[in-house]
């Protein structure tokens, strides 16, 4: 008998009492260390970015075994060095959303785990499209790739944000605050895949616009922007 009456099933005690199988009140069951989770994004997102520079590396031996001269290595291969440039600023932009996101997500449940799988899975796929804009220039099948890639990462932090909406109690933090910054972060998100569709539309519709429209992706920000100096 427990010191309120309460008799677990074994017999030997209260219920509950040092019974580690029981999840804590602020436990997700199923969930896995959000630390470690943003670590393990972090570097895989760091792996990534460093990939695109690779094959601009392996230019230099390819010089100068043809008897080039050094400066050819940049002036004649300004396509694989703007591809670069334009997925670094990408990653790096999309990291950062991510970092913003889910920085202070203390438990991550398994679909919240499996969508962030799906995002890595964009960013580790984008070195490719990157590499075929450098050899192939303004393909339309290059730009669809490229923009689907995109497509993918952006829809899966929606899902991911989704899920915060409906576990707030993944977020660290004082919770009536949490819930207001997560669905501002959710309409911001559903901007951000709105805005990635319609450049999808123009670079396939335009191809002189096909990687100009992702200039579209800074709209969101805007967004945000203007909204913090309405409430001030």
């Amino acid at each position: 008998m427990g010191r309120n009456g309460v008799i677990d099933e074994a017999g030997t005690g209260p219920l509950g009492q040092g019974d580690s199988s029981i999840p804590a009140p602020n436990e997700v069951e199923g969930g896995v260390s959000g630390e470690r989770l943003v670590l393990f994004t972090d570097a895989v997102t760091a792996i990534s970015i460093t990939l695109l520079i690779l094959p601009l590396v392996d230019l230099v031996p390819e010089a100068a075994s043809a008897h080039e001269g050094a400066s050819e290595v940049i002036t004649g291969h300004l396509d694989q060095i703007w591809s670069f440039l334009l997925s670094f600023a990408v990653i790096a932009n999309i990291w950062q959303e991510h970092h913003r996101s889910f920085s202070t997500v203390s438990t991550a449940t398994r679909p919240f785990l499996a969508w962030n799988m799906g995002w890595l899975l964009s960013v580790v796929v984008l070195p490719l499209p990157t590499e075929m804009i450098g050899a192939f220039g303004r393909d339309r099948f290059v730009a669809a790739f490229y923009y689907a890639t995109l497509l993918i990462g952006m829809v899966c932090r929606l899902a991911m944000l989704k899920v915060l909406k409906g576990n707030p109690g993944m977020v660290e933090g004082d919770g009536e605050e949490t819930g207001p910054r997560i669905a501002r972060l959710y309409t911001e998100s559903c901007v951000t895949v709105i805005a990635t569709v319609v450049a999808f539309a123009l670079a396939l519709a335009v191809p002189l616009l096909q990687y100009y429209s992702l200039l579209l992706l800074i709209l969101p920000g805007r967004l945000r922007f203007t909204g913090r100096r309405r409430s001030r």
